[in-house]
């Protein structure tokens, strides 16, 4: 029998995007599955729309925005099923997206997580941002993926179209044991949203598994709909990188990797405030106070097995920042020979 696969949307006031692209997922050929859709307390019409047009699909209803994190935490403990796949509510997938990367994962038990190729909906020929073609980290930890770099996103032309492990799995579309979810309690409710699940990830190599892009599987993701950019979306990718960082590096890397990326973040406010961009130079001010917040104020849980970064898969040795700021290499390939 084919394992058994919850298909767990997180919607919070995304009823344009539920009615564009939940019938894609209903249309999903996987036999086993089920699909349910968690609220995050939307004040739209998500749930009466849902409730007329797809009385089969299942809802889970919170009475507060808990965020990404929280959101899934609360929702998936609801949940039964051998694998859970997080989906956001604003991506189109094809018809056979979850059998290959099911496939791959009962073929190699070591895969606790894994994700599809993601393109960019508006151009579908074009990685998309949020996880692209597999998540990778530099020796800072600056996160980027086959197929995107900082903000530059490549055409796809099959370049990396290979089944390999990374570091991190997209949160857009995540493919997750339930077992090893519960196992490490699933996601830091602290981060809310972003990066969250480039820590779980993390905390997943850290306990002894690994995580995979299975590009065979295609998804096509609109980016940026329940987050917009601005000071909100920029405090938390600086402050939860900083925490991520804290948390997951071993001891010796803390003491001269954290000081070079406080530093950097520096040079990044400092270049945001002589370009008048007074909302991003605040917004990493406050996401350091935010780090220093966390560090002194709350309860941590640290991963006990310090494995050094280096150690991991998928992980780029060199600086990002060098390689893409003074080199001027902006695409994977020329960056991770």
């Amino acid at each position: 029998m084919l394992p058994s696969v919850a298909i767990v949307i997180l919607n919070y006031n995304g009823l344009n995007f539920l009615q564009q692209f939940l019938p894609s997922v209903i249309a999903s050929t996987y036999v086993n599955k089920k699909i349910i859709v968690a609220d995050n307390a939307s004040t739209d019409e998500s749930i009466f729309w849902l409730k007329e047009n797809y009385p089969t699909v299942q809802l889970l209803l919170s009475k507060e925005n808990k965020g990404y994190a929280g959101g899934y935490n609360w929702a998936l403990k609801n949940i039964e099923a051998d694998y859970f796949v997080l989906l956001n509510s604003d991506i189109e997938v094809t018809p056979q997206w979850i059998e290959p990367i099911i496939a791959l994962m009962e073929n190699d038990k070591s895969i606790a997580a894994c994700q599809p190729k993601i393109l960019s909906w508006k151009n579908k020929t074009q990685f998309e941002y949020a996880g692209a073609a597999g998540g990778y980290l530099d020796c800072l930890g600056y996160p980027f993926a086959r197929g995107r770099v900082f903000d530059i996103c490549e055409t796809d032309t099959a370049q990396y179209n290979t089944t390999q492990k990374i570091f991190w799995a997209s949160g857009a579309a995540m493919f997750i044991r339930s077992n090893v979810f519960h196992q490490l309690n699933g996601f830091d409710e602290y981060f809310f949203a972003h990066m969250e699940e480039i820590d779980l990830c993390w905390r997943i190599q850290l306990a002894g598994y690994s995580i995979a892009v299975q590009p065979t599987s295609v998804v096509y993701h609109v980016g940026g709909g329940t987050l917009p950019k601005g000071y909100r979306k920029t405090l938390l990718n600086f402050r939860n990188n900083g925490i991520m960082l804290c948390k997951n590096l071993s001891f010796t890397e803390k003491m001269y990797k954290l000081p070079i990326r406080c530093l950097l973040d520096f040079v990044a406010a400092c270049k945001a405030l002589l370009s008048a961009d007074v909302s991003t130079c605040k917004a990493i001010f406050m996401a350091h106070i935010a780090i220093l917040q966390w560090k002194f104020f709350t309860k941590k849980n640290y991963p006990s097995n310090k494995k050094k970064l280096h150690q991991l898969q998928g992980v780029y040795n060199g600086s990002l920042v060098w390689q893409f700021f003074i080199r001027k290499n902006n695409t994977f390939s020329s960056i991770v020979k």
